[in-house]
């Protein structure tokens, strides 16, 4: 089926929520504004439960619908939508551009959030499900783990969540297509921080120093051997070092260099591997050397692996929306998300929605596209009718 009728007229409603929180970013957990906006609205479309302050400052909704389910049974869907900005000078020069000098909404949160709300006020209309419908908005995606914090605070417990869903724009996919696989669908993503402390000294006297730009080099380049010499050339990994600190002067040795960088992994196994290896070479430059090395590795968020059978009712309900050619199989995408910590706890799906021909997510030009409104309110809406039918 198309998208739906009421969706269409609700679409300068939704817009104009979206452009707002877009014209007022917030990052990671400091997001009252929009959770207070958030809250406001769900208010005003009669949810029965409005709850403010669950991972800090997340919100969340319920709609309890109006038939009842067969055999006694009362289903309960999480929906989830993430609600912080990025430290982003906006370069867009749109009419609702933001309004906070390095700060933007520069990768669709806005527009999650909106849709959700959307979808909310359709459904706290209507009722036509069996169950409660829970809308989650979430802060501090941008690397927070809001999630994380959100399911400390016990939310699927709380609200009796049994399965959960999230959504993500997709720049490049376009508008009015979906895209989603089951399994591995985003990576984890880790943590490297190096420090290296050798011994100063003159530049024209290399031999009495230990040279921490050289060990840093050294190093970046044997970490680039891991993917290419240890892990199975079917695996998917990466390493980047994307930080190199070292000296203020061109004829010094430096005594201490700095190095920062991230790690991706698809599997479980690589993720462990990889620390392995990184902490092995460490050390081993470290005694090549005669250089100091700390390392601190630090575990981010965990792979985002949807569940079969929910990546099916996520795919159809798309089908239905969007039509058939219009929802795509996709490969894995070395990103991070924290919806990973939501399907680690409840069996659910993540799927991307179509944002067109845009500039990329985390780029200053980035403008969450408008016409994926109708199709991503529209997925949520069909999705609770679907799952909670009488």
């Amino acid at each position: 089926m198309p998208i739906i009728n009421r969706v269409a007229d609700l679409q300068p409603d939704i817009q104009a929520w979206r452009r707002d929180i877009h014209e007022h970013p917030e990052l990671l957990y400091d997001v009252h504004r929009t959770a207070g906006f958030v809250a406001d609205r769900l208010r005003e479309f009669g949810c029965d439960e409005v709850v403010t302050g669950l991972g800090r400052t997340g919100v969340v909704g319920v709609i309890r619908g109006r038939k009842s389910g067969g055999n006694g049974e009362h289903k309960v869907i999480g929906l989830r939508a993430d609600m912080d900005a990025l430290p982003i000078e906006e370069a867009t020069d749109l009419p609702y551009a933001s309004k906070t000098p390095g700060k933007m909404h520069a990768c669709g949160h806005d527009g999650h959030t909106a849709m959700l709300l959307g979808a909310a006020r359709y459904l706290a209309e209507t009722r036509n499900f069996a169950g409660d419908a829970v809308v989650i908005f979430q802060p501090a995606e941008e690397g927070g783990a809001g999630a994380a914090a959100m399911l400390k605070d016990g939310l699927m417990d709380r609200f009796r969540i049994e399965t959960v869903y999230g959504m993500h724009n997709n720049p490049g996919l376009p508008v009015g297509s979906f895209s989603i696989r089951p399994g591995p669908l985003m990576a984890a993503t880790d943590a490297i921080d190096i420090k290296i402390e050798g011994h100063g000294g003159h530049a024209s006297r290399p031999h009495l120093a230990i040279d921490s730009v050289l060990v840093g080099a050294q190093l970046i380049t044997s970490l680039q051997s891991i993917v290419s010499r240890t892990i199975d050339p079917l695996e998917s990994v990466v390493i980047s070092v994307c930080e190199f600190h070292a000296g203020n002067a061109r004829n010094v040795i430096p005594q201490t260099a700095e190095l920062r960088g991230t790690v991706r992994t698809l599997t479980g196994k690589m993720r462990v591997l990889v620390e392995k290896r990184v902490r092995e070479i460490v050390a081993g430059v470290a005694q090549m050397t005669g250089a100091r090395i700390d390392l601190v590795y630090e575990r981010g968020y965990p792979v985002t692996v949807n569940h079969a059978a929910q990546t099916e009712i996520a795919a159809q309900v798309a089908r239905e929306i969007a039509g058939d050619k219009n929802v795509r199989d996709m490969p894995p995408m070395m990103g991070a998300e924290d919806f990973s910590y939501m399907l680690e706890a409840r069996p659910g799906a993540f799927i991307f929605c179509g944002n067109g021909d845009s500039a990329g997510l985390h780029h200053p030009a980035y403008n969450f596209n408008d016409d994926a409104i109708v199709y991503g309110t529209s997925y949520w809406i069909k999705l609770v009718e679907n799952q909670l039918a009488a």
